[in-house]
């Protein structure tokens, strides 16, 4: 009977464990998990809804939402991919549903569905899990995995590192030979304090283009004004694409935010047209644009120098011109970042040349498996790091279950 060890009683190694059993009933597998509780990370996911995957059914397609780990996933995405997912979890009597934004998450609409499930399988199973037992060394003698934690001694045969994205777990992965990347956080906030979006909080626009100053990096999407400044999927893709680079500029950045993802030009004729259809209408009273709410439009007029008394027959053309550079390219200072800390992602981990993708297994050490965000793969919002947790699980599991 091979013994296997997985450090980490989250999304990853849960699924990494049932998956292998399910194959191999003779597997002997006990997960270690640090904390008192189990599947946290799965249970305040998604606002409590767990966001399970994301509907791109396409691997190609689904590899563009990792900024890291974008070439290594593509294998492995066709060997378990988003339909995949929802087929294992309709098989176990959790069916999944789709949202109009393409987010995925279970018909029940709470996590606990999703923890209930991996529990109910862990249980019939006879998957051991103890809590409260984290981790101080592994060590290998001869082929034997001996774990190290506060209060016993494991053995196993093959070793599974789970246990996601922490200090003290990379540290441990360092001592078996593994280079791991500079985690920086990833999916933050802009924090920005600027007089056109103070005291707007919760105000939206459906598709802004954002991007940053001197760099190449833009995203489109929602964008939503915070308390900190600015949010959003816009925001969020933007921040996990360039998670180094704003790293490296100590995250004090210029933005330019199209808040209607229009060409100037466009937008100025729109301008330049309502001036001569309604010249005895008052600017400010109401904006020409429905993405754009009462109160941001009124920031927008203010900051290009239009008196709240003026009418559109007043404004000089280059007033319609800062009017439309307001809403197409407005420049906002970014100083500072302000992370989701229920679903906080980072950028970093074990190096991906160590890894071998057919298996998920070491290059350095034999029967030595890193699943999850371990590793120095990340994703934008929307379920993507959960695809990645599904896939690198099945994907080990099948490694776990060989009969040598």
């Amino acid at each position: 009977m091979s013994k296997i060890i997985i450090i980490g009683g989250g999304a990853a190694g849960y699924f990494t464990a049932i998956n292998a059993k399910e194959k191999n009933s003779d597997l002997d597998i006990t997960i270690l998990e640090k904390a008192k509780d189990v599947l946290q990370k799965v249970k305040i996911s998604g606002g409590g809804r767990c966001n399970v995957t994301h509907a791109c059914f396409i691997p190609k397609e689904l590899c563009e939402f990792y900024p890291r780990g974008k070439k290594e996933l593509l294998g492995p995405f066709h060997q378990f991919m988003t339909g995949d997912t929802f087929e294992w979890f309709e098989n176990r009597g959790v069916p999944l549903k789709i949202e109009d934004d393409n987010r995925v998450f279970p018909e029940a609409n709470t996590s606990q569905a999703i923890i209930d499930c991996f529990q109910s399988r862990i249980n019939d199973l006879g998957i051991h899990v103890i809590t409260n037992c984290g981790v101080n060394a592994v060590e290998k003698l001869d082929n034997t995995w001996v774990i190290h934690t506060k209060n016993k001694k494991f053995t196993a045969d093959k070793l599974v590192i789970a246990a996601g994205s922490s200090k003290k777990v990379w540290e441990l992965c360092e001592t078996l030979n593994h280079s791991v990347v500079t985690p920086v956080p990833s999916l933050f906030t802009f924090n920005i304090k600027d007089k056109r979006i103070v005291d707007l909080l919760g105000t939206s626009v459906p598709n802004a283009t954002v991007n940053i100053v001197n760099t190449k990096l833009e995203a489109s999407g929602p964008l939503l004004i915070t308390h900190w400044g600015m949010s959003g999927p816009a925001v969020l893709k933007l921040s996990a694409f360039g998670a180094r680079v704003l790293s490296d500029q100590n995250y004090q950045y210029n933005v330019v935010v199209n808040w209607l993802s229009r060409p100037t030009e466009k937008v100025y004729n729109v301008l330049l047209n309502l001036k001569k259809k309604e010249p005895r209408k008052t600017v400010v009273l109401k904006s020409p644009f429905t993405e754009i709410s009462k109160r941001l439009w009124e920031r927008f007029v203010i900051a290009a120098n239009i008196k709240q008394t003026q009418n559109w027959a007043d404004l000089k053309n280059v007033q319609l011109e800062d009017l439309a550079a307001q809403l197409t390219k407005g420049v906002y200072n970014a100083n500072g970042r302000t992370t989701f800390k229920d679903e906080f992602v980072t950028a970093g981990g074990v190096d991906l040349k160590e890894i071998n993708f057919k298996r998920f297994e070491s290059k350095k050490q034999k029967n030595l498996f890193f699943v999850g965000e371990v590793l120095n793969i990340d994703a934008v919002t929307g379920g993507f790091n959960f695809q990645n947790a599904w896939t690198g699980g099945y994907i080990c599991a099948n490694a776990l279950a060989e009969n040598e």
